[in-house]
């Protein structure tokens, strides 16, 4: 029995996943990193079973009816843990938080500044003052009533909804009106209230088409339709609903997806013509803080912001003084992170999962716990390596605060400041699961069965091999670009070779590749002008006319619910339903293709509706998904179970790895396609049935790839990549290195924006944008191969890049 101060969290028999019995201790008060490649078992160890052990020991403690609940979910699959303190997880969350979630929401930092502005502010002459909800655009207090709370609404125009004003009503000229027997009763009504339906739009008068299209009068008349030939069709009473009304209805109040898309497409989207798009009452904005309102100040970057209460802060009241002392305090926290760049006010969709992480790291520091364990997911993702130090700063103080800080990290500077390192391996899936290591991370080095081990202790006597630059086939050239922080830019992107651009967080990377040279491409697909697409984020544009296709590979999810997974989103699961279709046992049954489907009713379990989960509600606690009580998860009914392809259900089936089903599929040609791509993107520990929920951002990125790499390619594709090393350990990154550098050798040209300097090294051209981020960003400071930029004296990439290189 281990003593109540045992200085070690000890783990005994942990099988969760593919964790084969796993014992390992850990030392308590040190910053501990898990390494291993991706799928090796080190986030099944780490958050799988440690974290979620000290989850399910917290929610022991409360309330029968949350504990009853909880206990459905599940216990984690381990023999026992003995020393496990209190746990606080930091993971790179993959549902997207809504359109009102902000940095300053993310941080609390909003409330601290709404404080400020309610206690210390300067009011009106006469104004009374206001509770610190009346400057939140959150909360009906503080909300603009037009927009409530947006900051912009939604417009349209005659433009928009009559595109062809040669047609006539009745040959569809208003284009957003519903299709089918909606679109005729508004036609017939109009023929009722006496409007022509047959002239030419343009030919009618101009006050006829304002109501028509505009109108906020809903009139009902009795309509009696044109008798068609055998139908007898009864006089009713048919209500008028104007272009505008029907859009705007359709828009705010649909639940179809396809209906609220086309809707959008007769909107425009401008800022509030009462708020001017800051979101708040007029009431608030008329208070100030060193001369500036609320929202001016949630809209200047967070190290601009702290120069402005600096100096309003040192002179001023008590009262002043102490709030602006909290609030600098907390926004050094992000900045030490790399995160100065951004706004109050920026919208937390747009932020990237490793500066989520990172905002939410920063709160925690400030919130005096101690004697926890924080196991955090890749702190590192998205981190240039200039920014890498004052992470190791900060994961150092919560250490000495009297923590244990519990590390998932492929970034091997990180690794190296490790005083415990748990290596998880050898490799990935059923391959897996087994702690190789556990000690001071120096004694990896006599573990040679280790795919960590070379990366860490990189040996002189093996040179990277030499790759021949590749020679340019076109440029593509964009001048005068401006978007976001990026000014003036004159950009040029070689074709036909391997680029990488580079820069510390927020320089502007992902807004020059992601947004202004895939948004000129996109326009460019969609039919329009190039020229036109160039004047919304540039001056010119040239050389599109050497690209015949655009292919964007982003880190979004690739579904939000355990329905939608791996085997779904590339298409394999369609071969597999044909083949348990084709089965004699399927055949004698009248069974098809479809009833080996979960998305639809007949072979699927009707409990939880084919997902194999059900949605569990926990009060006070965000909805989790348990395991569905009928099916276990299977997601199939009984009779459908009994239908077996080789030995195997279709639910085993979804069960399979990759690398399994890639045996098992073979001499099936259609199935083995989809999997040698996602095996080639070294994708081979996934299972086929592993739903979205459960994948990163980086593993969702490749499997996208892989989709992509599965079709079959005609004329020259850009592909533009944001980060595709995230959450991968160095020997994964070779194997994507030979998948992208191979769609390069067959005259492709491949953009991606990345950290990594061993990617970076490998590059035939490499941009580099800074020298800091947002305000300080957003130019381009070097430029050329990866050897031209390491000699650069302004780049601050270029040091990492030449110790990369060796040079």
């Amino acid at each position: 029995m281990h003593s109540p101060h045992d200085p070690y969290v000890r783990v005994r028999g942990a099988r969760e996943h593919n964790l084969q019995d796993v014992n390992v201790d850990i030392p308590r008060d040190t910053l501990t990193v898990f390494t291993g490649v991706s799928g090796s078992g080190k986030s099944s160890l780490a958050f799988g079973t440690i974290y979620a052990e000290a989850q399910r020991r917290y929610f022991e403690s409360v309330a029968p009816y949350a504990r009853r609940l909880i206990h459905q979910v599940g216990a984690p699959a381990v023999g026992e843990i003995t020393g496990l303190p209190p746990a606080v997880s930091l993971e790179q969350r993959r549902s997207a938080p809504g359109a009102r979630s902000s940095v300053g929401t993310v941080t609390t930092l909003s409330n601290s500044l709404r404080m400020l502005f309610s206690r210390a502010g300067v009011y009106p002459a006469g104004a009374e003052r206001l509770d610190s909800d009346a400057f939140s655009p959150n909360t009906a207090a503080g909300a603009c009533p037009e927009c409530h709370g947006l900051g912009r609404i939604h417009r349209t125009d005659e433009e928009l909804l009559v595109p062809d004003p040669s047609l006539s009503i009745r040959e569809g000229a208003i284009a957003a009106w519903p299709g089918a027997w909606q679109g005729k009763n508004l036609r017939d009504v109009l023929d009722t209230l006496g409007y022509d339906v047959d002239r030419p739009w343009r030919e009618l008068a101009a006050k006829d088409r304002e109501w028509i299209l505009f109108t906020d009068e809903q009139p009902v008349v009795t309509v009696h339709p044109v008798r068609d030939a055998g139908r007898i069709q009864r006089p009713y009473q048919g209500t008028y609903m104007s272009a505008r009304r029907y859009v705007l209805h359709t828009f705010a109040d649909t639940k179809s997806r396809t209906l609220r898309a086309k809707a959008e497409r007769f909107l425009t989207s401008v800022p509030c013509p009462v708020c001017g798009g800051s979101r708040l009452r007029p009431e608030a904005m008329a208070v100030t803080f060193a001369g500036r309102t609320i929202a001016e100040l949630a809209a200047l970057p967070l190290s601009a912001l702290a120069e402005v209460l600096t100096g309003a802060g040192a002179g001023g009241e008590e009262t002043a003084r102490v709030l602006t002392g909290d609030l600098l305090a907390r926004i050094g926290t992000v900045t030490e992170l790399g995160l100065g760049y951004l706004s109050l006010d920026r919208t937390a969709p747009t932020l990237s999962s490793g500066e989520l992480q990172r905002l939410r790291l920063a709160t925690q520091l400030r919130s005096g716990l101690f004697g926890v364990v924080y196991v955090l997911d890749e702190p590192s993702a998205g981190l240039h390596p200039a920014d890498t130090q004052s992470l190791l700063g900060v994961l150092g103080r919560l250490k000495e605060a009297g923590n244990s800080v519990f590390v998932v990290e492929h970034q091997m500077d990180v690794v190296r400041r490790a005083d415990w390192l748990v290596d998880v391996g050898p490799l990935a899936g059923e391959h897996g699961g087994r702690v190789l290591h556990s000690g001071p991370p120096e004694g990896l080095a006599e573990v040679p069965e280790s795919a960590t081990r070379r990366f860490l202790f990189p040996s002189e006597d093996q040179p990277e091999p030499v790759r021949e630059t590749r020679t340019p086939s076109g440029w593509i050239r964009l001048s005068g670009v401006e978007r976001h922080n990026v000014r003036g830019v004159d950009a040029a992107f070689p074709l036909g070779v391997f680029t990488a651009v580079t820069g510390v967080s927020g320089s502007g990377k992902s807004t020059l590749v992601g947004q202004v040279l895939a948004g000129v491409l996109a326009d460019r697909e969609a039919g329009e002008e190039a020229a036109g697409a160039g004047e919304q984020f540039c001056a010119s544009v040239s050389g599109l006319e050497a690209v015949d296709r655009l292919v964007q590979v982003d880190q979004k999810p690739i579904g939000r619910t355990p329905r939608s997974n791996l085997a779904t989103y590339t298409g394999l699961f369609d071969t597999v339903r044909k083949l348990f279709a084709r089965t004699e046992t399927a055949r004698e049954r009248g069974y098809t293709a479809g009833r080996f489907s979960f998305n639809v009713s007949g072979g699927r379990c009707e409990t939880c509706q084919g997902e194999g989960f059900v949605s569990v509600e926990l009060l006070f606690l965000p909805s989790t998904y348990a395991p569905c009580p009928d099916c276990h998860g299977a997601r199939y009914n009984p009779e459908t179970l009994e239908v077996t392809l080789r030995g195997l259900t279709v639910a085993q089936v979804l069960d399979l790895t990759v690398e399994s089903a890639a045996d098992f599929f073979a001499g099936t040609p259609a199935a083995e396609r989809a999997l040698t791509t996602l095996l080639d993107v070294g994708l081979g520990y996934l299972r086929l049935g592993q739903p979205a929920t459960e994948l990163s951002g980086g593993e969702a990125q490749r499997i996208k790839l892989a989709s992509e790499l599965q079709r079959t390619r005609r004329g020259h594709t850009l592909y533009l990549l944001d980060e595709p090393t995230t959450g991968l350990h160095p020997a994964d990154v070779e194997v994507l290195m030979r998948q992208l550098h191979g769609l390069v050798d067959a005259h492709n040209t491949v953009v991606v924006v990345e950290h990594d300097m061993a990617v970076v090294a490998g590059a035939d051209h490499v941009i580099d944008l800074g020298p800091g981020g947002g305000d300080r960003g957003g130019r381009i400071v070097a430029t050329g191969t990866p050897r031209e930029v390491a000699r650069s004296a302004e780049s601050r990439t270029a040091p990492y890049l030449a110790k990369t290189l060796g040079s």
